[in-house]
């Protein structure tokens, strides 16, 4: 069996999780999460522990989908209990981010600003001084999606370092051409 598909979920107290059918359906302050459990992944709820266990005839087909179920319900659990966080660095000169409304304009040294659509359950803060972008939500996949679709427009390059990149992210930096020697 899988190492993390055995491994138990702990419910916050604050968190409600119920289990209709093939759904797990997770209950906290910060909304209502659900995940669709595969065929053959059976979920025991018992007080506030959830594991999740295969039948040992079918283990080389459920094996990796195990651990992935086991992961998934975590993240919805997480999710609505304290949310994920993704923060963005913009380095560049003239490089900006601001907020209006449900769009996040960013100007990067394109002949036009680029501008996005905030989805819903998302919400995008950028502080002034450093200009950084702070992406908040319940739902992991969809945090990381809006992060990786802000970082794909102006990825960082490897001589200035300038472009977006994530808070924390190591960017290989690259020496530049050196001047011609007295040959």
């Amino acid at each position: 069996m899988s190492r993390i598909g055995k491994k138990i979920i702990n419910i916050p107290a604050a968190t409600k999780v119920e289990i209709k059918e093939n759904v797990i359906t997770a209950t906290g302050a910060l909304g209502t999460l659900s995940y669709v459990i595969p065929e053959g992944i059976t979920p025991n709820l018992e007080g506030a522990v959830l594991t999740f266990s295969i039948p040992e005839t079918r283990w080389k087909e459920l094996n990796a989908l195990h651990g992935t179920t086991r992961a998934n319900v975590s993240n919805i659990i997480e999710g609505v209990t304290t949310g994920f966080t993704k923060v963005l660095e913009i380095n560049g000169l003239g490089y900006r981010a601001n907020v209006a409304g449900q769009k996040l304009n960013l100007d990067l040294g394109f002949s036009h600003p680029v501008n996005l659509d905030i989805p819903a359950g998302l919400t995008v803060a950028v502080d002034p001084k450093s200009g950084a972008v702070t992406i908040k939500g319940s739902d992991k996949f969809q945090v990381g999606d809006f992060a990786a679709k802000i970082r794909r427009i102006r990825p960082p390059e490897p001589y200035k370092g300038s472009g977006i990149k994530y808070q924390g992210e190591h960017i290989a930096r690259k020496a530049g051409k050196t001047a011609a020697g007295g040959k």
